[in-house]
């Protein structure tokens, strides 16, 4: 598979299978993201897998948005995203690199999160990036300090094919000047 291939070809899956995610896989998949860029080499994306007891107690954690409880209950694995606070965007000083303030870091973890689920992809996994949850699943799923969640990732072997959604146009989304 190449990155055209990737991009293009993976889903946001919903559904997943009961074959068990393995934990070598999804270090694997930790170890290729992690080659993602960041500010200065910060570094400042943390995953945390959630299995079992953990993975049920974070699918409470989504009465705002009670669809994801359900993805993340039918998911094998699910990956937090966190980010390692007051880095990216930063001198070394504590000031601000960068006019965007703290809000660098939702760049390199976006950044960081869409190669693994890449990654997922080519692995033949199926991934889906959830921002909604509760204000305590920091807590429930254990964020040390210092790191903010950014984001939830079920990972599993998909259990549908959904098909893209339509797409702007390149004319809509792009500019010359």
């Amino acid at each position: 598979m190449n990155v055209t291939e990737g991009i293009t070809g993976r889903r946001s899956i919903r559904q997943f299978t009961d074959k068990p995610v393995t934990h070598e896989l999804i270090e694997k998949l930790v170890a290729t993201a992690s080659m993602s860029p960041s500010w200065k080499n910060t570094q400042v994306t943390r995953y945390i897998a959630l299995e079992g007891d953990a993975k049920a107690a974070l699918a409470k954690c989504t009465t705002c948005w009670a669809k994801n409880g359900d993805i993340i209950n039918n998911a094998p694995v699910v990956i937090a995203i966190c980010a390692v606070t007051k880095r990216s965007g930063f001198e070394k000083d504590g000031s601000f690199s960068t006019s965007k303030g703290a809000s660098w870091q939702m760049f390199d973890t976006g950044i960081a999160t869409q190669s693994f689920c890449l990654a997922a992809h080519e692995a033949g996994l199926g991934t889906v990036i959830l921002g909604l949850y509760d204000d305590n699943a920091p807590e429930v799923i254990g964020v040390p300090e210092g790191q903010e969640l950014i984001a939830l990732v079920p990972v599993g072997y998909p259990a549908e094919e959904p098909v893209a959604p339509r797409r702007k146009e390149v004319s809509e989304i792009l500019s010359y000047r």
